[in-house]
């Protein structure tokens, strides 16, 4: 659909009409303990990557205590151009549990010049990282520590293009085990256990291990096993 709106309209067209939904979108309950961003925030991480818009991250880690960091990926000249970065500063930034990162791969609603949206914008994105680049400390994040994917499905163009432009990229030697919270397939009872096989397989060989459920139910597990650990 975005898509047909850029060719039918133009490109800027999808971008605006989804920074309207974000606008009366209604934030999740941070008070909640289950709620996913909120258990996300307890935890003690220094960097939170985002193929979200919104800013929910954020907010959450704010409910915390926490003073986060937000920042944008600059995937193309106009965001180099535009946008000011911490990172741009001589100091550098140097983020903290206490003071954490929330970097936007793809974009925030608030720069809707940002946003990674339409095919064409994937394929933009990937052809333009490895130009303007990203960040080093992302760069190490994404190629030499542990990765938790939440919230995504195989299909879906923000993983296909998180997973395969840069995870894929790092060497096999560099790589941390890192985990993927999966969907069950909407399949026959056989054919769901054929299905869990194959993906097992697939991520098993990028040393990704697969939770079986909804982003609640991970993130509910997540609590009571950190609560035990701590």
């Amino acid at each position: 659909m975005a898509q047909y709106l850029a060719v039918k309209i133009d490109a800027m067209t999808p971008k605006e009409r989804i920074g309207r939904f974000f606008a009366d979108a209604k934030a999740p309950d941070f008070s909640d303990p289950a709620e996913p961003h909120s258990v996300l925030a307890k935890l003690p991480l220094p960097v939170y990557l985002t193929t979200n818009f919104d800013d929910f991250m954020v907010r959450a880690l704010r409910e915390q205590g926490k003073s986060p960091v937000r920042e944008l990926c600059r995937w193309n000249e106009r965001l180099v151009r535009r946008t000011v970065s911490a990172f741009d500063s001589p100091e550098g930034l140097e983020p903290t549990p206490e003071s954490p990162l929330v970097y936007h791969l793809h974009g925030a609603v608030e720069s809707p010049e940002s946003l990674v949206l339409t095919e064409d914008d994937y394929f933009d994105f990937l052809v333009n990282v490895p130009q303007v680049g990203i960040p080093p400390l992302i760069q190490e994040v994404l190629s030499a520590t542990s990765l938790l994917f939440v919230g995504y499905r195989l299909a879906d163009w923000n993983f296909r293009v998180l997973f395969r432009g840069f995870v894929e990229l790092t060497q096999p030697s560099d790589r941390r085990l890192s985990v993927t919270v999966q969907l069950p397939p909407d399949l026959s009872p056989d054919a769901v256990e054929r299905a869990k096989e194959y993906l097992g397989r697939y991520f098993g060989r990028k040393e990704i291990i697969v939770y079986w459920g909804t982003a609640r139910e991970f993130a509910a597990e997540l609590l009571g096993r950190w609560e035990a650990y701590g």
